[in-house]
């Protein structure tokens, strides 16, 4: 979600970050994705993060056709993208500077027919959630989001408003620093949380959370 620029580096993150597309397959469908990170950072970049959501959401072990879904910190779409083709109608969300660039992967990589079951809005977490009616989703995603502290209290703001009793949250991400580990601790006490995957070769963790009794899963 934060358009945060990175600095030039060493390494394979610097190469990835320099790569002007990325080229993946799902749904039978190869996904080529812009990127463009020295002017929107990283909401410019596809993480491992947004990958490995998308592919245990391929995996089928949850039908999202027909479904309501909403991407918060979308970034490049690929997340979304992939709800749609899976037969979701998904609203695809990011900040305002990130939205143009958001959409022109999403209008490139759905075919007409699916355009209509994705709607790329704005959200910034915590600021104008009733253009966003509180409990209407069946399944709330997001990847990679849980990296700037200063945003978490919005952010389970957004998550309280935007659940019912039904809805599913499957949020994936690496737990680097002890922040993660705080997110998770409040996550836990607002919601029923329990990881559900665990990517070991891209160190990718992917929990659901829901409202109902609370859980000590982590």
């Amino acid at each position: 979600m934060a358009l945060v620029p990175y600095q030039e580096g060493a390494g394979w993150v610097a190469r990835q970050l320099h790569s002007p597309s990325a080229t993946y397959r799902f749904v039978s469908r190869t996904i080529r994705i812009k990127q463009d990170w020295r002017r929107l950072g990283v909401a410019a970049v596809v993480w491992d993060a947004a990958v490995v959501l998308s592919a245990y959401l391929e995996m089928g072990g949850i039908d999202l056709r027909d479904r309501s879904v909403i991407e918060l910190g979308a970034g490049t779409g690929l997340l979304g993208i992939v709800a749609t083709l899976l037969g979701a109608h998904v609203t695809i969300t990011d900040r305002a500077a990130a939205l143009e660039f958001l959409e022109s992967n999403v209008e490139a990589n759905l075919p007409s027919e699916l355009r209509p079951r994705a709607v790329v809005k704005e959200l910034t977490w915590g600021r104008d959630l009733d253009n966003f009616p509180s409990g209407a989703f069946d399944f709330i995603l997001g990847a990679d989001i849980v990296y700037l502290e200063e945003t978490f209290a919005e952010l389970l703001q957004t998550l309280e408003h935007l659940c019912s009793e039904q809805t599913v949250i499957l949020l994936s991400c690496r737990i680097r620093y002890e922040r993660d580990h705080r997110f998770l601790r409040m996550l836990r006490g607002r919601f029923s949380v329990s990881e559900v995957h665990y990517d070991s070769n891209k160190e990718v963790h992917i929990y659901r959370a829901q409202r109902g009794s609370r859980k000590d899963d982590f």
